[in-house]
Parts: C-alpha cells; sequence; structure tokens
C-alpha cells in the first residue's frame, strides 16, 4: 500500500485528498497534516450573534464544472445555494458615487462609468493590433495597450482588487487573468476573440462568469464534507517541522502537543503556502527554496458588519461594489452578502463585508483590529450614506493573504515545478501556482492526486 502525506488542511488540500483516494481505492493510504485547530486553511465560516460571515471567499462560479463535480461525488448537492439574482448588479464607485456597471454593450453606452472619449478608445480596441510576441506583462500595461488608461481605472483596477486584492501595475496578465491574454493571442484582440467566440457559441466572457454558487451553511459544509470523505487520517493543531528525503521516501517530523512524531511515506504533497512550502524544502533544495520564496502574497482584511434593515440609507440591491486606486479611498471595496445569499444575517438584519488593505495599502491590513473596523466603517458610510451603527462586528485578518501572480509568474511556477520533479514523490498543490478561485484548487486537486496515484 502507497502511503501519502498531505501538508495543509485547506480546500486544495483535502480535495487533493479526496481525489488520492479516490482514484487509489484501498491502494493508498492518506495522512492530512494541518497546523491550525480547524481545517480549511482561508474558507472558513464563522457564525456570530446569528450571522454566517466568510473569513474569506463566500463561494465558486458555476461556469466550470469541477467544483460542481467534486459537490456531487461528496454527495451535498441538497446543501448548494445558488446566489440570488441580485447578485447580478455589481457596482463601482467612480466620481465619488455607485454607479451600476453595465451587464451587455447597449447598457455600456448608456452607462456613466465611463466618459464618451473612455468609451471611444474601448470601443476602438477592435482596431489595435497584437502584440507580436508571447512575453508576459504587467495588466495595467496590458489594459492602457489595449482599451485605454480610463478603463483600467474605473474598470480593470477595481475589478483586480477584488479579485486579487492586487495591484495591476504589478499583475501578470498572463497569469492572473488567462482567458483575457488568449484572446489576443488566438483572436488578435478582445472585442474579435468575444465576437468570434460568440459565432463559435461559446461562452463569450473573459471576466467573470456564471453564477456565484455557495453552501447553505457557508462555504464550511464543503470543507466539513471533505474532511468527513477522507478514510485516512487528518491531524489538525500538527505543525510539520521537517521532511526529509530518505532513500526514495520521505521522512516527515511534526509536532503535536508537546510531542514530536516521526513517519515516513512514499509521497507528500505540500498544499500550502509557497512560503511555509519554501521552509519545508529548504535543507534538501536550496534553488527551489529560494524560487518558492518569490511568490508574493498580498495582506488583506475583511470587516464584517451587521446592520438593522429598517432605515438604513441604502437598499442594498446587488453584490456590491469596489472601489478604484483613483478614489483615494482606504477600502478596496464590500460585498453585501445578505443581498447575495439571503440566509447570511436574521430577519430584519444585513451583512456587509468591507475588504482593506491589499497591495494597494498594504499598511493598513496589519494595523489593530478596532482600527482597521473604524477605517472600513468610516468608507462605508460615507459611500452608501449609512445612518446607523453596527450591531456586530467582526475582523479577519490575512497577513498573506492571496497570492499576487506579479509580472514572469508563469515561467517562475514553471521553474518551480520542473525543480520539484528532480524529487520523486514530492509534489505542490496550492493557489500559490495556477489559480487562486475555488474551482482552480479543485481542478489543480484533480490534476495532482492523477500524478500522485501514477507515479
Amino acid at each position: 500500500m502507497k502511503k501519502i502525506a498531505v501538508i495543509g488542511a485547506g480546500v486544495s488540500g483535502l480535495s487533493t485528498a479526496f481525489y488520492i483516494e479516490k482514484l487509489g481505492g484501498n491502494n493508498v493510504s492518506v495522512t492530512v497534516f494541518e497546523k491550525e485547530a480547524v481545517p480549511g486553511g482561508k474558507m472558513l465560516t464563522v457564525i456570530k450573534d446569528d450571522f454566517i460571515i466568510e473569513t474569506g471567499p463566500n463561494g465558486f462560479l458555476d461556469n466550470k464544472p469541477y467544483t460542481l463535480e467534486l459537490v456531487k461525488a461528496l454527495k451535498i448537492e441538497n446543501r448548494l445555494y445558488r446566489s440570488s439574482d441580485r447578485a447580478r448588479k455589481r457596482f463601482v464607485f467612480v466620481n465619488g458615487k455607485l454607479v451600476r456597471l453595465p451587464e451587455n454593450p447597449v447598457a455600456f453606452l448608456s452607462s456613466y462609468v465611463m466618459s464618451l472619449k473612455g468609451k471611444l478608445r474601448l470601443a476602438a480596441e477592435y482596431f489595435i493590433p497584437p502584440k507580436k510576441d508571447d512575453s508576459d506583462e504587467s495588466l495595467s500595461s496590458f489594459v492602457k495597450r489595449r482599451i485605454g488608461e480610463e478603463a483600467l481605472e474605473k474598470l480593470i483596477d477595481p475589478m483586480a482588487a477584488g479579485i486579487f486584492a492586487g495591484d495591476p501595475d504589478k499583475l501578470s496578465v498572463k497569469a492572473a487573468f488567462p482567458a483575457v491574454w488568449h484572446l489576443e493571442k488566438k483572436y488578435g484582440g478582445l472585442i474579435k476573440g468575444l465576437l468570434a467566440m460568440r459565432k463559435e457559441k461559446k461562452d463569450a466572457t473573459a471576466g467573470p462568469g456564471g453564477v456565484l454558487t455557495s453552501f447553505k451553511g457557508g462555504v464550511k459544509d464543503l470543507i466539513d464534507a471533505l474532511v468527513a470523505s477522507i478514510k485516512g487520517r487528518v491531524f489538525t493543531e500538527t505543525d510539520v517541522k521537517k521532511l526529509t528525503p530518505e532513500g526514495g521516501k520521505w521522512k516527515v517530523t511534526w509536532e503535536k502537543g508537546d510531542e514530536i512524531f516521526e513517519e515516513t511515506f512514499d509521497s507528500v504533497v505540500l498544499s500550502t503556502p509557497s512560503y511555509i512550502a519554501a521552509a519545508l524544502v529548504q535543507r534538501f533544495d536550496r534553488k527551489l527554496a529560494e524560487k518558492l520564496h518569490e511568490i508574493e502574497y498580498s495582506p488583506i482584511a475583511v470587516v464584517a458588519f451587521g446592520f438593522v434593515k429598517k432605515g438604513l440609507g441604502h437598499d442594498l440591491d446587488g453584490f456590491g461594489f469596489l472601489v478604484p486606486r483613483t478614489e483615494g479611498r482606504k477600502i478596496l471595496g464590500a460585498l453585501w452578502d445578505s443581498s447575495v445569499f439571503p440566509n447570511r444575517a436574521p430577519a430584519g438584519k444585513v451583512l456587509i463585508r468591507a475588504m482593506v488593505g491589499g497591495a494597494r495599502q498594504p499598511h493598513l491590513a496589519l494595523a489593530g483590529e478596532e482600527e482597521i473596523a473604524r477605517i472600513a466603517y468610516k468608507d462605508i458610510k460615507k459611500i452608501m450614506k449609512i445612518r446607523h451603527k453596527p450591531i456586530m462586528t467582526a475582523v479577519f485578518k490575512h497577513p498573506k493573504g492571496i497570492p499576487h501572480y506579479t509580472v514572469g509568474h508563469v515561467e517562475k511556477v514553471n521553474e518551480i515545478f520542473k525543480l520539484a520533479s528532480k524529487h520523486k514523490g514530492l509534489l505542490l498543490n496550492s493557489n500559490a501556482y495556477r489559480g487562486v478561485g475555488v474551482n482552480d484548487c479543485v481542478y489543480n486537486a484533480m490534476k495532482t492526486a492523477e500524478s500522485v496515484v501514477s507515479e
């Protein structure tokens, strides 16, 4: 029987363990190690004063099959919770007011998000020749080249902050937005690509598509189902101290309580953030560790506010809003969670989550909890014209929150995986490498499990 260690019990690690057992059957024995008391990584759900609060992502998009297939395999389809129609209404804070983002070209023409000059520049993208080489470039460079400076400021910069908490001047378009990058490579431009895809009857979108889907009890439902499904051992509050290659196998040394344990495994999957993986491989592969350390992370804080709905001053009719950096605010945006998923707040109450920090203002995410809450409340009060004080506040700090896929990330990851492949039985799988969304994590978990079982 093949013994496999999975280090890290976020959605990537748990999904990898699940698929290893599914593919390997009785021929594999899996042990999962998790440093924290509760599995899930940053995908945690907290109940406070009857509010259902996500500390990180609030679901996944159903435009890709991977998470839905996992849910089916776990037999928890009855727990799925699709977002309300309100989630289609998204806003951006421009020129000191909330403006609804247009959903189609006709709505875009009459929208106040961009000036007439900016709209004409965007439309001119059809005539812009494609970049001649395949070299990577920043999101800012790509957007300015193809659709103009105003589109970058008012549309793309806030989107980058919302997805990656990232800086468009540093984000790699090839790694962070591969669908957009491929439109230019394959079709010669974004508008040409979208028109061609519509003719081919494909999903003609380069941005987030599909319906946002979560679970009745929050993302915790998925994590709990994964933990319950794993037949092998799942160790929590367990700190892996050392990873040692030993005659084609791997000795794992870990600390639980005041005791030190050791065990040898045939394969090890590092489903940790890249900086933790770097610390574990440092002793036997310094070059791999150096490359892993090169992957940056953006700090972010999530602030949840519960309010009495009556007399709030805003109808929360939508998904929420994002804030361009040119507006000079301290929050990146806010999600109207109880509008998207109505059961997230008790009757007569609403739940809003604001995001603070990111690559834009990292120091804000590292401030004290009271200060972060004060900053977030001040901004949402002014932007949304809120009249109430919150009846519930919760702050969740993530000092190394979201991997920041900077220019050259694809090549860096290719080099990391090439170096790792020299060590038989060593695999890497987390959101640090090839996609930060839940769908990406589940897909990469499937591929990693296939590699482990077929080795």
